[in-house]
């Protein structure tokens, strides 16, 4: 085996040791969520319908937030590379003051959010419903970022591990809350919703005492709460300019998903729920190409930060292979298995299933399409953090997912009266335009250019 070879096996196997307990903890995190879709899909149809727009509305917003802590993890890992970790403890702070600012803009849109769920669309019933929800999950909205800086601080620090199985205790704890709460086992009341909601708030305070405690007691060097309150204004700037573009980037790219959401309501409850479980089952799977991606990320900050433009750019050839790996499972999972995977999610008697069924079939089959381009455009968002560079890419994303994706899923869905399967049509159209775009970027500006920029 030649030297690039074993150099390109080499980092293939690191972007492996580093990026699987980033996509275990994404799926952890995911779990969370998905097991509120599961028991409120066997508790009832019309609450799943809720449920998934609530769920829509709050991560619309909760994303756009987490700019911070992805602004933060390639600037933690850029200066644990040049060994300065003064600025890892200035920038893990003020990302965390900017979560709070974050939270304290948006929480009156939580609780009274059945106002503008009406204005979008949706129906009385289901948006009053959805607020019931929403007034609860949105107080979890604070520890949830605060958790979101911190995994980003130790996964930086390359402590992922540790990122993974907090996670995995958080999604437990809300699995067993869930079960007590929306169904009143256990001797608990019946809440339904609002159970839910109460599951997921408690199960994200689990975790953010469980991140803080690793970070204070491992890495006492950065004393991350000594003087937490003195602000640090310089470093306050420069993450807000770093997060502030990967939040809306983030934010146009998961408002195309709810946009979607939003017109699914328009065909009926039926089309949401199913909409609502197709994409559960195909973010899941999304889930390793976000590990894949923030992998990448570290790495390109790492790279960035040694000045070694060679060492980034085969990390990027390995990320990508891995991820078309990836794609071709998800693939064969939804295109063979479809039934299998629905199933999981709706109730066995309940008289909706056959019809929720049927259309699921059909968008994940559109899922199977998009899950490539998908798969691209995260990556290469990915490298191009690595490297601070995020404004470019904001513009590129958002004219890509609104200025395309979204008039492309009313046009297929609609005007041209495809419906459901048109809808996700749009979706791939723009998350191709996206990967395309952003791949260009990468690829034909080169590492070299981007760290000269940014180093």
């Amino acid at each position: 085996m030649t030297a690039i070879q074993m150099t390109f096996s080499n980092h293939t196997l690191a972007v492996l040791k580093l990026g699987l307990p980033l996509v275990g903890g994404h799926l952890a995190q995911f779990a969370i969520g998905m097991t509120d879709t599961i028991m409120m899909g066997w508790y009832g149809v019309s609450e799943l319908a809720a449920l998934t727009l609530a769920g829509s509305y709050f991560f619309t917003i909760f994303i756009f937030g987490t700019g911070f802590a992805g602004a933060l993890m390639p600037l933690v890992a850029t200066y644990a590379a040049r060994e300065d970790e003064t600025s890892v403890r200035r920038a893990t702070r003020m990302a965390l003051w900017l979560s709070f600012v974050h939270f304290m803009v948006f929480l009156p849109a939580m609780i009274f959010s059945a106002p503008v769920l009406q204005l979008l669309g949706q129906t009385e019933e289901i948006a009053e419903m959805a607020q019931r929800y929403l007034r609860i999950a949105g107080f979890g909205m604070l520890p949830a970022l605060g958790v979101m800086v911190l995994k980003s601080y130790l996964a930086g620090l390359e402590h992922t591990r540790v990122v993974l199985w907090i996670t995995v205790a958080a999604a437990g704890v809300n699995g067993l809350v869930n079960y007590a709460l929306i169904f009143g086992n256990w001797g608990m009341p019946e809440l339904g919703l609002e159970g839910a909601a109460l599951a997921s708030v408690l199960s994200t305070l689990a975790a953010m005492i469980l991140v803080t405690a690793y970070a204070l007691v491992k890495l006492p060097q950065h004393e991350l709460l000594r003087n937490f309150w003195r602000p640090d204004w310089e470093m306050f700037h420069h993450v807000l300019r770093q997060g502030l573009p990967i939040g809306l980037t983030i934010l146009a790219e998961v408002g195309l998903f709810t946009a979607s959401a939003i017109m699914m309501g328009w065909l009926g409850t039926v089309p949401l729920a199913a909409h609502g479980i197709a994409l559960q089952i195909a973010s899941a799977t999304f889930m390793a190409q976000m590990g894949l991606s923030n992998a990448a990320t570290i790495r390109a900050g790492n790279a960035l930060g040694r000045g070694d433009a060679g060492h980034m750019l085969r990390g990027a050839q390995a990320a990508v292979l891995l991820g078309a790996i990836g794609v071709a499972i998800s693939v064969a999972l939804f295109l063979l298995l479809p039934d299998q995977l629905l199933g999981i999610f709706i109730d066995p008697e309940d008289p909706l299933r056959e019809d929720i069924l049927q259309i699921g079939r059909y968008l994940l089959a559109m899922a199977a399409l998009f899950q490539l381009v998908d798969a691209a455009q995260a990556l290469h968002l990915g490298l191009l953090r690595g490297l601070h560079d995020t404004q470019i890419p904001m513009v590129m994303a958002a004219l890509s997912y609104w200025g395309l994706g979204v008039p492309a899923a009313y046009l297929c869905g609609f005007v041209l009266g495809l419906e459901g399967v048109g809808v996700w049509l749009g979706l791939s159209i723009g998350l191709a335009s996206a990967a395309v775009l952003l791949g260009v970027r990468f690829w034909r500006l080169g590492a070299s250019d981007l760290m000269q920029r940014n180093g």
